[in-house]
């Protein structure tokens, strides 16, 4: 019997099934590592979601890693207000929040059930809703700072020196979030990680 045929048999077998092991998990890792949906899928939640909302315009939909919801679809709608509508597999709403109410509890309490303490004037310029023609040169100026593509989000910022903030998904899928002033001019771009 040939015992160097067999050691590398031996040597060669376990290396082939390692490396078919690590191709079949990155593949599965790259297909999972993108949230967003594209195509006809993308269409038919967006539509769902925008109806649920009572009209308006789905700016993200991706798939959701919540309990109970396979999808989630920020819809802006005509008077500028977003809100965020989780979807499950059917395509029922499983929740609706208005954009920035994280807990969906708009009555003033606290998660724990007593009363909150903090102001509830809640006049933050970043609750501002912005007019149509505001919206408009703020995404105009975000979309040319990072060379095109599609505004996720645009709001009022509440910092020091900044008037708009916005979120822009660039023409090769990364996306950004864009500080501009009160003549739109960009102050900052940060590519998100």
């Amino acid at each position: 019997m040939n015992t160097t045929k067999l050691r590398s048999k031996r040597v060669l077998l376990p290396a082939i099934a390692t490396i078919a092991v690590l191709g079949v998990g990155a593949t599965v890792w790259t297909a999972t590592a993108d949230d967003n949906l594209e195509g006809d899928a993308r269409d038919r939640v967006a539509a769902a979601a925008v109806e649920a909302a009572g009209g308006g315009e789905a700016v993200d939909v991706e798939t959701s890693d919540d309990q109970g919801a396979a999808y989630e679809v920020e819809v802006r709608r005509e008077d500028g207000t977003e809100l965020d509508v989780s979807l499950d597999e059917n395509l029922d709403v499983v929740r609706q929040d208005e954009e920035g109410d994280d807990d969906g509890d708009e009555s003033g309490d606290a998660d724990d059930g007593t009363e909150d303490t903090e102001d509830t004037d809640d006049t933050d310029a970043d609750d501002r809703v912005l007019g149509d023609a505001e919206r408009a040169d703020a995404e105009q100026a975000a979309l040319a700072a990072v060379g095109g593509g599609t505004v996720l989000q645009v709001e009022a910022s509440d910092d020091a020196g900044e008037a708009y903030e916005a979120e822009v998904r660039d023409r090769d899928g990364k996306e950004w979030d864009v500080a501009l002033d009160a003549d739109f001019t960009v102050l900052s771009k940060t590519a998100d990680s």
